[in-house]
């Protein structure tokens, strides 16, 4: 059994629980049913439904931050909980109950998604003001927590799978929000079939499993694969690696990304920071123990997240709507992470440790640029910006936190979390040395386009001359806005810090096993230098082209590669001619044999039923006269029969 699989087989012994992580299970619960009423009660709920909408994440916080406190009290071999919620399913060969893995990584993710979630949903209070769904659209975000909640806290992967269906659900319901305007039908659309595509990965594993172990629960899953084959488990893993791509938009399954942007900014800050695109990120690292006894599996996860990170910052560099080339950002950095996750032990908590220091800093840039669209009636593209450091003092300074923070400057959270994956790109494992260059030479050119794109994005909204049209009065937000954003800026400040130095890998170790003690091909410190002067480069060159130079209002044609980036590299095209045009054919085909083939023998035998009956129905006329003539036609028939056998 692998270091990981020991682990984890270690943490199976369930303690009792109590207190706090004993009513885990009303995280889930509270903003489901605030999300039921909200439907529910419709009109009746338009004044204070956005009350309630806040106050059920805040409660599920409450009691997450509890439970994860209570075990942090518990000794290193003690945190883990089996927490049974009710019988689900019986069979005469297999049983499931419904219930919760409360762990190290769990807990993590609870406390992420309901203290970021619970601030979105203060934002979106200020922010939905106007809209006269707004209790709606509170309904839809507490469902989502709800979703995710479940997703993260579930002990089988079927019961994942639910909470799995329940995130895809609340998106497109999130992103088709305003889907009276149909682009944005068309990307809630896109998001949900994307997503189903993925979904049929999570559906192939869980046969697999079945198949091959007899169980979908963690425990069984994870204590047969110590034995199990090589094949069996790299079929399992690049099964959940295609649910992962779908959920996280990874390579080739991240094309609805940047679509997703036609949803309220709440939407895009909840989705990119705490919930949907993580729940990959969480699917591949909760599912360590396969992935370690599958090392093609792994690989795959390491070139899917290297070409991912690449694809994003590319895209991201050439993108005018800030909200699309944060999308591309986010894109590229659960990239860095699906990278570090394929590393196993090497980086598998580095992983994490990055996904909760980006929610905090991905967060407040999509909500800075949310409040910058309120100011701005809605526009988005950036070259209709700068300047804007004079009249959003507090919106310019909490972006710039994450600003910082997402390129990794020292000391904000970014240069904890994202440099740890850098440093375990560059380790060798398995002896093969070019594999260790190529994958940390690729994250290391990640991180200066990542400064490149961000700075661009800053500069073009905040600095350089005045470019809004002449009847914009931008001023800064309401409290209801700033305060959220205030809060996601010290933590874009401070939260990587404060994670190294409470060890935050050795919390997670029981989950993704201890970090492996293996040295870089070059010293830690000289990759630390060399990333920070790549970071250097890229801010640089976007500050002589963005800052120096005047920007245009209407972007020049560009070369061929920054033509292809504004196109998403021609991902949609792709899709369109190799799976959308292929399908509608089949599907025209599908129509003909449905339509002339099997209509049409059903239309035959009705035909011939219907001429039957009128051939019948002239026998059946009514006359005496004709029944007297085919009676005496019967006699003489009969006589002649009669007479003939008698000759």
């Amino acid at each position: 059994m692998t270091q990981t699989a020991s682990a984890l087989a270690a943490a199976q012994v369930a303690t009792t629980a109590t207190g706090a992580t004993n009513l885990l299970w009303l995280t889930i619960l509270i903003p489901l049913v605030s999300a039921g009423l909200l439907l529910i009660l419709g009109r009746c709920a338009d004044k204070w439904g956005h009350a309630l909408g806040v106050l059920a994440p805040l409660a599920s916080c409450v009691i997450g931050l509890a439970a994860l406190f209570q075990v942090l009290g518990q000794p290193q071999g003690q945190r883990t909980y089996d927490l049974k919620l009710f019988g689900w399913i019986t069979g005469s060969d297999f049983a499931l109950n419904a219930g919760l893995r409360v762990d190290q990584l769990s807990l993590t993710f609870v406390a992420l998604v309901t203290f970021v979630g619970t601030l979105i949903h203060i934002y979106s209070v200020g922010y939905m003001k106007h809209d006269p769904d707004r209790r709606r659209f509170f309904a839809y975000l507490n469902l989502f927590v709800a979703a995710m909640l479940l997703l993260v806290l579930a002990d089988s992967y079927l019961l994942m799978f639910v909470g799995w269906e329940g995130v895809g659900l609340a998106s497109y319901l999130l992103i088709g929000f305003w889907n009276d305007k149909t682009p944005n039908a068309v990307a809630a659309k896109k998001a949900f079939i994307s997503n189903r595509i993925g979904d049929v990965g999570m559906l192939v594993a869980l046969m697999l499993m079945f198949w091959g172990f007899g169980t979908v629960s963690f425990s069984g899953v994870f204590k047969a694969a110590g034995t199990a084959s090589t094949g069996l488990l790299t079929g399992i893993g690049i099964m959940l690696l295609l649910a992962a791509c779908g959920k996280s938009a990874q390579f080739p399954l991240q094309s609805w990304l940047g679509d997703a942007m036609a949803g309220p900014t709440p939407v895009s800050a909840l989705i990119h920071a705490a919930t949907m695109v993580t729940a990959g990120v969480y699917l591949v690292v909760r599912s360590g123990p396969i992935y370690s006894g599958a090392p093609n599996a792994r690989l795959i996860v390491v070139i899917v997240g290297a070409i991912t990170l690449l694809y994003g910052a590319i895209v991201g560099s050439a993108k005018d709507d800030m909200k699309k080339a944060l999308a591309a950002s986010t894109m590229s950095q659960i990239g860095y992470m699906m990278l570090a996750a394929g590393l196993g032990t090497v980086g598998a908590a580095f992983a994490i440790m990055h996904l909760v220091t980006h929610g905090f800093f991905k967060a407040g840039l999509f909500l800075g640029a949310g409040s910058v669209m309120h100011q701005m009636k809605e526009q988005t593209d950036m070259r209709r910006f700068g300047a804007l450091w004079k009249v959003m003092a507090i919106t310019w300074v909490t972006m710039g936190m994450g600003w910082l923070a997402i390129m990794g400057i020292p000391p904000f959270s970014g240069f904890w979390s994202k440099d740890k994956i850098i440093d375990a790109a560059f380790i060798v494992q398995d002896g093969q040395t070019w594999r260790a260059w190529l994958f940390g030479l690729v994250a290391l050119i990640g991180a200066g386009i990542t400064a490149f794109y961000m700075s661009r994005l800053f500069f073009m909204m905040f600095h350089g001359s005045n470019r809004w049209d002449d009847d914009m009065d931008p001023h800064e937000s309401s409290p209801w806005m700033t305060f959220p954003m205030i809060v996601l800026a010290l933590g874009s400040v401070a939260l990587g810090w404060v994670l190294s130095w409470t060890h935050f890998p050795e919390w997670l170790a029981p989950v993704t096993g201890s970090v492996s003690d293996h040295e870089p091909v070059m010293p830690s410190w000289a990759i630390t230098v060399l990333t920070l002067v790549v970071v250097l480069i890229g801010i640089a060159i976007a500050a002589l082209k963005y800052l120096k130079q005047k920007v245009p209002r209407l972007a020049p044609p560009g070369n061929w590669l920054t033509r292809a980036a504004r196109q998403d590299l021609y991902q949609d095209s792709f899709n369109d001619t190799v799976l959308v045009r292929p399908g509608q054919a089949l599907v025209t085909a599908t129509r003909v044999v449905d339509t002339d083939v099997v209509d049409g023998a059903v239309r035959g035998v009705a035909w011939l039923s219907v001429g039957a009956g009128r051939a019948l129905r002239l026998l059946q006329n009514g006359f005496v006269r004709s029944y007297a003539a085919l009676m005496a036609a019967g006699v003489i028939i009969l006589l002649a029969i009669v007479l003939a056998t008698r000759v």
